[in-house]
């Protein structure tokens, strides 16, 4: 057969356009997928980089405190009188009045510190169980009783937060001129030479116009919201006349109703309009005396070692406040006194003026210092935000996972070795293995109720106890490490086992010293990741009754206790602000325990390991 018999081939089959364009097509597809998947990637890192970075910096604050050093003066007329010793000194201490001691000393800083409201004032700086850490110190330290101890007691929470930045921008500017003050307590007028105060009228001039243009916006919606009032009030009106008898008792409530509404409206309006022309009458003053109520900014002068807030202010005078006496009523030079300026207005912050004037005042002083919070570290559940901590939580935890591992890793894994190894393949072990897949989809507030009605209201176990808790959660658990160590059991080649068996070996043998170790690793992360999981379970902890309110330290597993979630529940419930840092450190604070956990698995499991 000569080759001109031969069917002819194309020789550019994979060249010609036809073929560069399906294989552009393909290189074009094969990119888009890549760049889908690495945009995907990438989305995700940035979410999980997001919610990172705003647990963590909302959880900075948390971790450390401001504390206040105290002399204390332990008399011993006051703690000892009797010069008792043994139980006797110990109920001596007890019933000694550490509230009047704690208090005397923080007044001590503040000679002029007299009346009651800045006495009250003086004392809400201070947390409230700082007399309670007084005590406790003594009790362990008897022997200084008769002498002055320098104690470190916390701050209240917004006092912290104030000197950390949180509660209100605070600014501070040198006295461009010459500054003299009329007296050193009451009511003093400051007076100047220049025009010391232009800038801060100008200032308040500002944030009295903007108060203005809020008010205007409100105004407006108002205004649009009396003509659809008066619509829908006119059309009823017109609509009375023409409903039948019956209907007409029912229509006329509404009539009046909507007059109602529309009248206080009105009046709402009016009241508006008013504040926006006092508004405008104090804006349009140029050198006009300004007075500084609590809805504008706040300003202080400090001025010859003492703190004045201004209360009327003008270019080139002011009246204020003594707050902390001058030491004198010389003039201040210039550079010599300062204007501070805190931004947030008095009535929308929970400290007040004079409590910041303290606050600031001791810190000059070095009387107050900011370390690491033991309170948070090493505390108990408080209403009192500085006193909050996440140690009962943390060793609530530590129990509850102990008695859940305890219980569910072998019972757990025996079940997955029986059906997977064991078990004739017959209707009920089909029936057991179908609802295991199901209890693994069971919502876990399911097992909550299961714990509630039999645990507590039929065994009578103590509520809120880390033994109920572990219960719980090994029953949710136990699906999951059962699905997973069969999972591993059955990755097991079956070579393993018939080498095994071909040896003389029994069945048991063969499972027990050969298939179960190769599978150690599956069954430890499929178990990891079950612990994990009840970990972070909030809700069947609820229904036993571990939300309660613990402050000691749990001393075994029937003593009432919480976990790191349920703490994590709680403190996102209140409203003070500083709970709000406290939630994110004890999120911290539970992934730093997850991530503890992980780690113990991923060593147990390089441990195990063994390559076939």
């Amino acid at each position: 057969m000569t080759d001109a018999s031969l069917p002819r081939i194309a020789t550019d089959i994979h060249t010609n356009d036809a073929a560069q364009r399906r294989l552009k097509a393909r290189y074009r597809g094969e990119f888009i997928f890549q760049a889908l998947g690495a945009g995907a990637v990438a989305i995700a890192a940035g979410f999980l980089v997001l919610f990172l970075s705003t647990i963590v910096g909302q959880s900075i604050p948390a971790f450390t405190q401001h504390y206040l050093k105290l002399d204390v003066e332990l008399k011993r007329e006051y703690l000892n009188p009797q010069n008792a010793s043994g139980d006797d000194l110990t109920r001596a201490i007890g019933a000694a009045n550490f509230d009047a001691i704690v208090n005397g000393s923080l007044r001590g800083y503040f000679p002029s510190v007299t009346d009651r409201v800045s006495r009250r004032a003086l004392g809400a700086i201070m947390s409230s169980g700082a007399p309670s850490m007084v005590r406790n110190d003594v009790l362990a330290n008897p022997t200084a009783i008769g002498t002055t101890r320098q104690i470190f007691v916390p701050l209240q929470a917004n006092a912290d937060l104030y000197l950390k930045g949180q509660v209100s921008p605070v600014e501070v500017t040198r006295g461009a001129g010459e500054l003299g003050v009329s007296g050193t307590s009451g009511q003093v007028q400051l007076s100047s030479t220049v025009n010391n105060f232009a800038p801060l009228l100008a200032a308040v001039k500002t944030q009295l116009q903007g108060e203005a243009a809020r008010l205007r916006v409100d105004l407006a919606g108002k205004e649009r919201v009396l003509v659809i009032l008066e619509r829908d009030a006119g059309v009823l009106q017109r609509g009375l006349a023409t409903v039948p008898e019956a209907d007409r008792a029912r229509l006329q409530g509404r009539v009046e109703q909507e007059a109602g509404q529309v009248a206080a409206t009105r009046s709402e309006i009016a009241q508006l309009r008013q504040r926006v022309a006092a508004l405008e009458v104090r804006i349009s003053g140029a050198d006009r005396p300004e007075a500084l109520d609590n809805a504008l900014s706040s300003y202080l002068i400090r001025i010859n070692g003492g703190v004045i807030k201004l209360t009327t202010v003008q270019s080139s005078n002011a009246t204020g406040l003594v707050i902390l006496p001058p030491r004198s009523t010389d003039v201040a030079k210039a550079g010599e006194w300062e204007v501070i300026r805190i931004v947030q207005p008095e009535a929308n912050r929970r400290l007040s003026d004079r409590e910041i004037a303290y606050l600031d005042s001791l810190k000059q002083r070095g009387l107050v210092e900011q370390r690491i919070s033991r309170e948070f570290f090493f505390g108990g559940a408080s209403r009192e935000a500085e006193l909050a901590g996440v140690w009962v939580a943390v060793v609530g935890s530590f129990m509850t996972l102990v008695i859940t591992l305890l219980l569910s890793f072998p019972i757990g894994v025996a079940a997955a070795i029986y059906l997977e190894e064991f078990a004739p393949k017959n209707r009920l072990t089909e029936i057991i293995e179908v609802n295991i897949n199901n209890l693994a989809a069971v919502p876990s507030i399911i097992f909550g109720l299961l714990g509630l009605a039999v645990f507590l209201n039929i065994f009578g176990m103590p509520r809120s106890a880390p033994v109920v808790g572990g219960l719980v959660l090994a029953l949710m658990t136990l699906p999951v490490i059962i699905i997973a160590s069969r999972a591993a059991i059955r990755a097991v080649p079956p070579s393993i086992r018939e080498a095994a068996l071909g040896v003389g070996a029994s069945h048991q043998q063969a499972v027990f010293h050969h298939v179960l170790p190769l599978a150690m690793p599956g069954i430890l992360t499929g178990t990891i990741l079950g612990m994990a999981s009840a970990l972070g379970e909030t809700a069947p902890l609820l229904l036993i009754g571990m939300v309660a309110f613990v402050v000691d330290v749990p001393k075994g597993i029937t003593d009432a206790s919480t976990l790191l979630p349920v703490q994590v529940f709680m403190w996102a419930d209140f409203p003070e602000a500083a709970f709000v840092s406290k939630t994110a450190a004890a999120i911290i604070i539970l992934l730093v325990f997850l991530m503890l956990m992980n780690a113990v698995a991923i060593i147990l499991r390089k441990r195990f390991e063994r390559r076939w």
